[in-house]
């Protein structure tokens, strides 16, 4: 309005019969109750303390802090602060039909089906940092997030044989075709164990979509917000990341509950896990700190 005046020269009266406002809008304008400042001051310190979620999840975590707010509150004041996070859009891609993939063959309970990829960073100096993520499916934990150099087949078995003395066997281990994963020492020590593979279609990384979308998250939420000067910072660092997002991350596909409140609302019998022959079952922590390989 100010600038119709000052470039037309017209009074106020004149630019708003011209424009359609009402004159009333220019002499009272509209003022944000306090209590909407200070949601949003309670907003942008969660919002800097987890840069890359979205208002969905700044509202579960005001919520936690006391906060009860309405969902549309939350995203109106966060459209109006412009925090979006834009994300390009993606090409809609056909699925694969392989008996393997996660949509034929979903996790019906805990334990039921894991699944494990690798996913690459460096440290500082320009040297390869490879992460070996593995996860239940059902249950959305994070089993093991292990980080070194270099991590061939028998590293894989190490790594598997002590979540299996922790965890349990599970009925079935989910993967790509990696050399890793396909390893002759990798498939048999699991036929040994009593394990089944479900190896994906290759080429087709949608049909290990729980492994691929635990790896976006990854990504974007820890490796893209850290610089690592060395392996022992990164091994030391995502264990740290795996348990905060056991214990403490929403999940949206949970209804926003973490792992380990989805596992706490389980029956009794559901949270319990099969153990080794001899001992007693009982259901370990969550954020249990897992193994470094050397």
């Amino acid at each position: 309005m100010r600038h119709v005046q000052r470039t037309l020269d017209v009074s106020e009266r004149r630019a708003c019969r011209v424009l359609g406002q009402p004159r009333s809008t220019q002499r009272y304008p509209a003022k944000r109750p306090d209590q909407d400042r200070i949601l949003v001051k309670a907003m942008d310190r969660l919002r800097r303390k987890h840069p890359r979620f979205g208002y969905r999840r700044i509202r579960r975590e005001l919520v936690k802090t006391g906060w009860w707010v309405n969902l549309k509150r939350v995203h109106r004041l966060w459209k109006e602060a412009g925090w979006q996070i834009r994300r390009k859009a993606r090409k809609r891609r056909r699925l694969g039909s392989s008996e393997g993939g996660c949509v034929l063959k979903r996790a019906e309970r805990r334990n039921h089906v894991w699944s494990y990829d690798f996913i690459f960073d460096r440290t500082e100096d320009g040297r390869q940092l490879k992460f070996l993520p593995i996860i239940d499916e059902f249950t959305r934990e994070g089993l093991a997030l292990e980080v070194d150099r270099s991590i061939i087949g028998e590293d894989v078995v190490d790594v598997l044989a002590y979540l299996f003395e922790v965890h349990g066997e599970p009925a079935y281990i989910r993967s790509d075709n990696g050399p890793e994963f396909v390893a002759r020492a990798v498939r048999k020590w699991l036929e040994a164990s009593g394990v089944n593979t479900l190896f994906i279609e290759p080429g087709s990384p949608w049909e290990n979509g729980y492994i691929e979308a635990f790896n976006s998250r990854l990504r974007d939420e820890f490796l893209n917000q850290e610089l690592f000067t060395s392996l022992t910072e990164a091994q030391v660092l995502a264990e740290r990341h795996r348990v905060y997002y056991n214990l403490d991350r929403p999940h949206s596909s949970l209804d926003y509950l973490s792992p380990a409140e989805f596992v706490a609302s389980l029956p009794e019998q559901a949270r319990l896990l099969p153990r080794p022959a001899g001992e007693a079952s009982h259901s370990p922590g969550i954020g249990e700190p897992s193994i470094t390989l050397s």
